[in-house]
């Protein structure tokens, strides 16, 4: 399968060496040189994955991803903001945008090319089969699949419970600790991480998206 990735950036010598290079890894690359022209673009070709900047004239790329994601045809589309700025506050402001993950600047490109190539199997996988409906009840404490109970440890179902709350929504990892365990209450680094698997393992793996450094968060 040729995926179709479109590259959007205001800075030329970028597009064209990033855009020469995935080219060389068999992709169909598109480009677009500000936030307008990336949206017709995207609305044309239908990409897998955006690879978006930040920083652009006319539209800047937070304001660009959101509008991207007002258009239910790019709803399978992965949007990875490729940027210079990289702190947490401005990952978070990305992730709430829409973005499905962040890249930042400057990156070797084998190390570029390897991130998206997991970034697109992310893609194949949310376009496999459904694993099953999942439906949770808070008030009865009751998690179903596909109509058959599961029976959750506390932790377990408060997570879950959570996540669903807001499908969609990026849950950081502060937040979840929180929200979950408690601000009091002391727990591993790894804590999270060992619930998120055996969730997954119960209620399958394609419904609860890690977001790796940040949080996790839930889609249907």
């Amino acid at each position: 399968m040729s995926h179709r990735i479109l590259l959007v950036d205001d800075e030329d010598d970028i597009l064209e060496f990033v855009r020469y290079n995935l080219q060389r890894e068999g992709y169909e690359v598109h480009t677009a040189r500000n936030g307008i022209e990336a949206i017709g673009r995207a609305l044309e070709v239908h990409p897998h994955l955006i690879l978006l900047d930040r920083m652009m004239p006319h539209m800047d790329g937070l304001e660009t991803c959101r509008r991207l994601r007002e258009h239910k045809e790019l709803n399978r589309t992965m949007i990875v903001f490729l940027t210079a700025l990289g702190e947490d506050d401005h990952q978070l402001s990305g992730f709430n945008a829409g973005a499905d993950d962040y890249i930042a600047k400057p990156i070797k490109m084998h190390i570029l090319v390897s991130r998206i190539k997991a970034i697109l199997k992310r893609v194949e996988r949310d376009n496999a089969p459904s694993e099953g409906v999942i439906e949770i009840d808070p008030a009865r404490y009751v998690v179903r699949r596909d109509g058959q109970q599961l029976l959750l440890p506390r932790k377990e179902f408060a997570l879950l419970a959570l996540l669903m709350s807001e499908p969609g929504r990026l849950f950081s990892r502060e937040e979840i600790y929180s929200r979950v365990w408690g601000s009091e209450v002391v727990v591993g680094d790894r804590t999270i991480d060992v619930h998120i698997r055996k969730l997954r393992q119960k209620i399958g793996g394609n419904h609860i998206i890690t977001i790796k450094g940040v949080g996790y968060k839930y889609e249907a």
